[in-house]
């Protein structure tokens, strides 16, 4: 055998071996952006499930006559805004992301203050129409935390793999960049305060 053929042959097994490990964190990271972005879809088909409730649920409140239509309106408005918010999944960035969860706690707020003013109205409470959609809408919201628990845990598992070295390194050539988390709401560390304060 000739001298020159062997470091031919060591850079050809060199050369091969460094295109699979390549070729693999390539794959391997697409399927994993692939399951973060099939997350982020499902927090969204969860929200979606939330807004066409509430759609419901308004039809319903206006039934009662001397409803506040202040607190009527506001859900209605948030209701709008949070579903024009939109965002694309191929392009999932942190700013995004911030505005998205921006509507959707505009919307849990106004969500939150039109149930509360429905203690107020026993002909509203005894509805059957409204208990049933309060009861999905409750559920509803257990199904966004947990879509947004398996979000988080998809981008983590993306995000490890394209950190760990040398895939940091592939991950540069090949584009693959940090996916944003979905985070708590402003203020949500802090306990609410609760006031047992009764006329």
């Amino acid at each position: 055998m000739k001298k020159w053929l062997i470091p031919v042959i060591i850079l050809l097994v060199v050369g091969v071996g460094l295109y699979r490990w390549a070729v693999g964190f390539n794959n391997t990271a697409v399927e994993y952006e692939a399951n973060a972005k099939t997350a982020w879809s499902n927090v969204e088909s969860s929200y979606q499930r939330r807004n066409d409730l509430i759609g419901n649920l308004v039809k319903t409140v206006q039934g009662a006559a001397d409803f506040e239509r202040g607190t009527l309106t506001d859900v209605i408005e948030a209701r709008a805004k949070a579903t024009s918010t939109t965002i694309d999944a191929n392009n999932l960035n942190a700013e995004q992301l911030a505005a998205f969860q921006e509507a959707q706690t505009g919307l849990s707020s106004a969500l939150s203050r039109l149930l509360v003013t429905v203690e107020r109205y026993p002909e509203l409470k005894a509805n059957q129409n409204f208990l049933e959609l309060q009861a999905q809408l409750e559920g509803t919201e257990n199904r966004i935390n947990v879509a947004r628990d398996r979000f988080n845990e998809q981008v983590n598992t993306y995000d490890i793999h394209i950190s760990k070295f040398p895939n940091s390194i592939f991950a540069g050539w090949f584009g693959f960049e940090d996916m944003p988390r979905y985070k708590a709401d402003p203020g949500s560390e802090q306990a609410p305060e609760v006031d047992f304060e009764f006329d």
